[in-house]
C-alpha cells in the first residue's frame, strides 16, 4: 500500500549538529541524508547523530526493503519503515507519500523495537513469483528483497494502487478496489492464492489503529517549513546506484532514492532543500547481482566482508565487497549535489598494507568521462586505480580528526578532492559510535 499524503538556515557540519532553521519568505530548509553507493553505507548512524537535535525526522521513499541499524546505549535497533531518527523521543517521525507501507510490518517493527528499549501480502507473494519467472525465462533474476516493493510501485504507476487515505475513507469502496487488484494479480499468476476476505478484515483493524497517526502530508510539511523554525531531517532509503532512473538498471529498487525523491515523496519544494549529506562507506559493497567494477573476489574481499560484518539488515544476504569507487561517487554527486560527505567504516581498512581507490574507467584503453548507463558496457570497463599506503593503526578509538593517522587523513582528503565536495566528513566506527571529523 502506498502512503498517502497523510502522513532557511543550513545545517552545520555533523559535529555541530543542525542549525536552527531561520524564518525566511521561502521557508526553512531541510537537511537530507542519502546513500551515495549501492546502499548499506551506514546512513542510520549519521541520521542518529543528526536526529538528536531534530524536531522532525522523515522518510520519503522506499519501503521495508530498506534496513538501517542504530546502536543506542548498547542496544541495537533495526529499522525498515520507520525513520532511524525515531529513537529521539522529542522528534516527530513522519512517513511521506513516497513510501510504500506494509501495515503488518509497520506494527511488527514498532512492537519489536519497543521490546528492545500500503503494501499488501499478495504484493510480496507476487514479488517472489516474478523472480521465479525471471529465472525461468531469462536464466537470471534481479535479486529483490521479495518484500513486494516493485509490485506495489507498479500498481501505483498503473493507477490501480491503494493509499492510506483510501483505506481511511469509504471502506466499501476500498474493498471493491482491493478485490479488483487482487483479481488482476491472480489472473497474471494462476498459482497465487489470496485470502481476500481475511486480508480485508485485518486491514479494517489496522485502519482504526493507524487513523490517529495520519495527517495530510503536503499541509503538514508546508506548516513545518513555514511555521515556527524547526530542524527537519530527511532520511533517504537505499542509495544513488539503486535509483530507478539513475541506478544500475535493471538491478535497482523501484523508487527515486536520489534527492529528487525528497521533493516528490514529501511534497518539499526544491528551494527548501538545504544540506545534502552523501553517506559513503570507505570501501564498496553490493547485495545481489549486477555489475560491480571494483569487486574483489579474493582475500581482500574476504577481509572487508568479515571485518565489516557485511550481511544485509533486511535479507541477511552476504554483501559483495570491493575497493572504493570514486567514479560512482562523482556520478552520485552530479545527481544529488552533495554539500558534504559522511565517510563510514574507515576502521575496516586498518589492517591493510595498501589500499586501492578507483579513480577512472576505461573502455578500449581510453578513459571515459561518464558512468555507463548500460549494464553490459559497465561489465566491460577497465578500472584505473590509485594505490595508497595503509596506516596499519587501530582507528576505532578516533573521536576527532587529529586522532586519525596521517595516512588515514590522506585517504579521506583523496576522496574529497576527487569527488569535488568541500572538506567535511563524518567518521563512524563499526561499534556504532558516530563522531564528526573535519
Amino acid at each position: 500500500m502506498a502512503a498517502s499524503r497523510a502522513s532557511n538556515g543550513r545545517a552545520a557540519h555533523p559535529g555541530g549538529g543542525l542549525k536552527r532553521a531561520r524564518s525566511e519568505p521561502g521557508g526553512s530548509r531541510v537537511t537530507v541524508v542519502l546513500g551515495a553507493q549501492w546502499g548499506d553505507e551506514g546512513k542510520g548512524k549519521l541520521v542518529d547523530l543528526l536526529a538528536t537535535e531534530a524536531d522532525i525526522v522523515c522518510r520519503c521513499q522506499g519501503g521495508n526493503n530498506a534496513g538501517h541499524t542504530v546502536v543506542v546505549d548498547g542496544k541495537e535497533y533495526d529499522f525498515h519503515l520507520f525513520p532511524s531518527g525515531i529513537i529521539n523521543p522529542k522528534a516527530i517521525s513522519f512517513i511521506g507519500n513516497g513510501v510504500v507501507i506494509h501495515l503488518p510490518g509497520l506494527f511488527e517493527e514498532a512492537e519489536k523495537n519497543e521490546k528492545k528499549g500500503l503494501l499488501f501480502d499478495f504484493h510480496q507473494a507476487v514479488d517472489g513469483l516474478q523472480e521465479v519467472q525471471r529465472q525461468a525465462q531469462e536464466g537470471k533474476n534481479i535479486g529483490t528483497t521479495k518484500k513486494g516493493i516493485g509490485p506495489t510501485y507498479s500498481s501505483k504507476a498503473a493507477r490501480t494502487g491503494l493509499r492510506i487515505c483510501d483505506l481511511l475513507s469509504d471502506f466499501d469502496e476500498f474493498s471493491s478496489r482491493f478485490k479488483n487488484l487482487a483479481h488482476q494479480y491472480k489472473s497474471m499468476f494462476p498459482t497465487l492464492e489470496i485470502d481476500t476476505e481475511g486480508q480485508l478484515k485485518k486491514l479494517k483493524g489496522y485502519a482504526e489503529k493507524i487513523r490517529p497517526m495520519v495527517r495530510d502530508g503536503v499541509y503538514f510539511m508546508y506548516e513545518a517549513l513555514h511555521g515556527s523554525p524547526k530542524k527537519i531531517l530527511i532520511e533517504g532509503a537505499n542509495a544513488a546506484l539503486l535509483d530507478i532512473d539513475f541506478g544500475t538498471y535493471p538491478f535497482v529498487t523501484s523508487s527515486n532514492c536520489t534527492v529528487g525523491g525528497v521533493c516528490t515523496g514529501l511534497g518539499v519544494p526544491p528551494q527548501n532543500i538545504g544540506e545534502v549529506y552523501g553517506v559513503v562507506k570507505a570501501y564498496t559493497t553490493r547485495v545481489g547481482i549486477g555489475a560491480f567494477p571494483t569487486e574483489q573476489i579474493n582475500e581482500i574481499g574476504d577481509i572487508l566482508q568479515s571485518r565489516g560484518h557485511e550481511w544485509g539488515v533486511t535479507t541477511g544476504r552476504k554483501r559483495r565487497c570491493g575497493w572504493l569507487d570514486l567514479v560512482i561517487l562523482r556520478y552520485a554527486h552530479m545527481i544529488n549535489g552533495f554539500t558534504a560527505l559522511a565517510l563510514t567504516k574507515l576502521d575496516i581498512l586498518d589492517v591493510l598494507d595498501e589500499i586501492k581507490i578507483s579513480v577512472a574507467y576505461k573502455l578500449a584503453g581510453k578513459r571515459i568521462p561518464y558512468f555507463p548507463a548500460n549494464q553490459e558496457i559497465l561489465q566491460k570497463v577497465e578500472v584505473e586505480y590509485e594505490t595508497m599506503p595503509g596506516w596499519k593503526t587501530d582507528t576505532t578509538g578516533a573521536r576527532k580528526w587529529e586522532d586519525l593517522p596521517p595516512k588515514a587523513q590522506n585517504y579521506i582528503r583523496c576522496v574529497e578532492n576527487h569527488v569535488g565536495v568541500p572538506g567535511r566528513c563524518l567518521f563512524t566506527c563499526a561499534d556504532g559510535v558516530a563522531t564528526a571529523c573535519t
